[in-house]
């Protein structure tokens, strides 16, 4: 396997020893990019004159007998964090020309880190999408079927890293758009504890790049291998400097076992409010079965299991209530209209989308308590389990679908037709409660798309799933390029 396909930690210790050069690799994955990027479309803002002298740089460095986590490893990042110097767009045309002063401080992070940066990742717009496309940077297509979508809205991030445009890139994730398109592109990444990595610069061109806390959203690492994850966590983890970092340092605490058979996992294949296809199913029951084979201990249910419905719904809502907050005026009184026409007995994720778009602080309230007891909930289930395998989302990869109506899209699992947004419960599970999870391939399908699952884990223990996904990855086949 040539160097662009090799891991950040292989990588890292071949510089280390002097085996290959930063110059080298950024080279390599350069002329990768020049010579692939055409029909993936994976990369919407090159930066290559900089790269080039970052890795001579750290070059340099190595000389010097400097050694940082990342010295010298080329990689990428998704095109809604800011980075001085280049465009932070979103994928909205007003904002083409937008250019942040500085850095997002996960930017920095990786910079510190002794990262080359090669350039940044496509998205969909406003990042409001399953898909990554817009009308200035185009459309990324899945590298394993150019028919497809890589998934969004970390899209151009999952197919660059499955061209081996670089070794790591960083994400964000509300919607499972880390996980998501690692599931379509064959790769990992990790949605961290709610909270864990500082997100300041990681923003809408329009909003300034203040150290605020987000709910629901989180930034995360995304990599070609388990490991990798891990190393990026690493870098990526801590509080913002400005505010509570002022106070407190992280310290995750060690994932709870080191060998498979340790381990006590559920593993979760139906949702009432979805069907599983029948490719993703295979693809959780292969994990399943390496599960059981490496001798750890699996069950299929659990009477602690929060509410899988309510979860849905209740995640729904807090996902849509902060969608409609810059609606002009006129639109979001049509919005209160329609919900007001709602029928008490509608449960339909539909309802709880335009519910949710609609809802007072005191209903806010109400929806966020209920999430306080699914969380505990969740306490009590990781007192008896040590993680949760369950789909990401229904189906691999889906065709592009570019009706500008998201509501009229839909979603076809098995031949049947179903709401486009419904697809999102099983990535909402975890990040309703806030939990880490860890996205890893699992198989092909029939057509040999990709196939990924998530592994849920307990809140900041999120070493015990990335050391899950370790232990998984050589019984499961991990990343495989595409053919």
């Amino acid at each position: 396997m040539d160097w662009n396909f090799r891991s950040a930690g292989e990588m890292a210790a071949a510089l280390r020893v002097g085996e290959v050069s930063s110059v080298e690799l950024t080279e390599a994955a350069i002329a990768g990019i020049e010579r692939d990027e055409g029909v993936v479309n994976a990369i919407c803002v090159p930066d290559f004159d900089r790269a080039r002298v970052a890795a001579r740089l750290a070059d340099e460095a190595f000389e010097r007998g400097e050694d940082r986590p990342l010295l010298g490893i080329p990689v990428t990042v998704k095109e809604s964090y800011n980075m001085a110097g280049l465009p932070t767009t979103w994928g909205m045309p007003q904002y083409r020309d937008f250019v942040p002063a500085e850095d997002a401080v996960q930017v920095s992070r990786l910079k510190a880190a002794g990262a080359v940066v090669l350039g940044k990742t496509n998205v969909p717009l406003g990042l409001q999408d399953i898909q990554s496309f817009n009308d200035i940077y185009g459309t990324t297509n899945n590298p394993w079927d150019h028919a497809r979508t890589a998934g969004g809205s970390s899209g151009g991030s999952a197919a660059a890293l499955a061209c081996g445009f670089g070794a790591l890139s960083i994400g964000s994730d509300l919607a499972g758009s880390l996980r998501t398109p690692a599931h379509f592109c064959g790769i990992h990444a990790h949605k961290p504890t709610l909270g864990l990595a500082a997100n300041r610069g990681m923003v809408p061109p329009s909003d300034p790049a203040l150290p605020v806390d987000l709910d629901l959203a989180v930034v995360g690492p995304m990599a070609r291998t388990a490991s990798d994850l891990t190393l990026l966590l690493d870098v990526m983890a801590g509080p913002d400097p400005m505010t509570s970092g002022v106070a407190y340092r992280v310290t995750l605490p060690p994932a709870r076992h080191e060998r498979l058979s340790d381990f006590r996992v559920l593993v979760l294949d139906e949702h009432p409010l979805i069907p599983t296809g029948a490719a993703v199913r295979a693809g959780v029951n292969r994990v399943a079965d390496a599960l059981a084979d490496g001798g750890a201990h699996v069950e299929r249910y659990s009477p602690l299991l929060p509410d899988l419905a309510e979860s849905g719904t209740l995640y729904t809502q807090l996902l849509f209530s902060g969608s409609v907050a810059r609606f002009p005026v006129e639109a979001y009184e049509q919005l209160r209209t329609r919900a007001a026409g709602l029928s008490a007995d509608d449960r339909s994720l539909d309802a709880a989308r335009l519910r949710g778009m609609v809802l007072t602080h005191r209903d806010w309230i109400a929806v966020n308590t209920r999430r306080e007891l699914h969380r505990h909930g969740w306490r009590e289930l990781f007192a008896e389990f040590d993680a949760v395998v369950c789909p990401i989302t229904p189906t691999p990869a889906f065709p592009h679908d570019h009706n500008p109506d998201l509501l009229e899209r839909r979603l076809d699992i098995d031949d049947v037709e179903y709401p486009y947004f419904d697809q999102l419960v099983w990535a909402g599970l975890p990040t309703m409660s806030g939990l880490p999870a860890t996205a890893i391939p699992a198989g092909r399908s029939p057509e040999g798309l990709p196939v990924g699952v998530q592994l849920i884990g307990p809140m900041y223990e999120d070493r015990t799933t990335l050391r899950l996904a370790e232990l998984l990855e050589p019984r499961i086949g991990g990343f495989q390029p595409p053919m």
